[in-house]
């Protein structure tokens, strides 16, 4: 196991390495301050704030440098809030009424050039999420992915074509006490630890 390091950078969005969570080896603050809270403000998100995410998320790595990624989005006080808010079940509702806007990802299931299955889609798409996610911190905004919305229903609400997959809801927002949340909602906000790098990283052929 690596040696627990003690970091102090600063960047736009936070000042100070988050303290609950200790790396084992040196790596950019804003990807340990990541992290998925559920408290929000409900105050807006600027709309050059969220161009920024999507600009981080533009320069993701794809293969074939597919870019199967798109986002739809809804600001939470304009006339399409409700259509992405309806989508979310009854437990996500319950947090995002405060998020200042919903993005839905979406990714194309084939490559441009060939028109042959992309068995990456999902995965590049996910490069994509977490690039927005790490600007998100970098601007001092929660952002949190959802799976738990009405992916069926999704389709024809956001008239999303075929050969595009609905794959995650993500909430943004103006971070805010854990007390803003509903009660069985506190013990949650907390920073959330990871396995041992021991645990995830091997030398040759998995461990058995």
């Amino acid at each position: 196991m690596g040696k627990v390091l003690d970091i102090h950078l600063s960047y736009q969005g936070m000042k100070t390495i988050m303290t609950d969570r200790k790396p084992e080896n040196a790596i950019l603050p804003l990807i340990l301050n990541r992290r998925s809270s559920r408290a929000m403000t409900g105050g807006t998100v600027p709309h050059a704030q969220l161009l920024s995410l999507f600009e981080a998320a533009r320069w993701a790595p794809s293969a074939f440098n597919n870019q199967p990624w798109r986002f739809l989005y809804a600001h939470r006080d304009s006339v399409h809030w409700p259509l992405f808010f309806d989508l979310l079940g009854e437990f996500n509702q319950s947090w995002c009424k405060n998020a200042g806007a919903l993005i839905l990802l979406i990714a194309k299931t084939t490559f441009d050039h060939n028109g042959e299955s992309a068995r990456l889609y999902a995965f590049d798409a996910g490069a994509a999420w977490e690039n927005l996610a790490i600007e998100a911190t970098n601007l001092g905004l929660v952002s949190h992915a959802m799976q738990g919305f009405d992916h069926v229903q999704a389709r024809p609400a956001l008239n999303i074509p075929e050969g595009f997959d609905p794959l995650i809801m993500i909430a943004v927002g103006h971070k805010a006490a854990a007390e803003s949340l509903p009660e069985a909602l506190r013990e949650r906000e907390k920073p959330t630890l990871r396995k041992s790098l021991s645990e995830l990283a091997f030398a040759g052929p998995f461990p058995i």
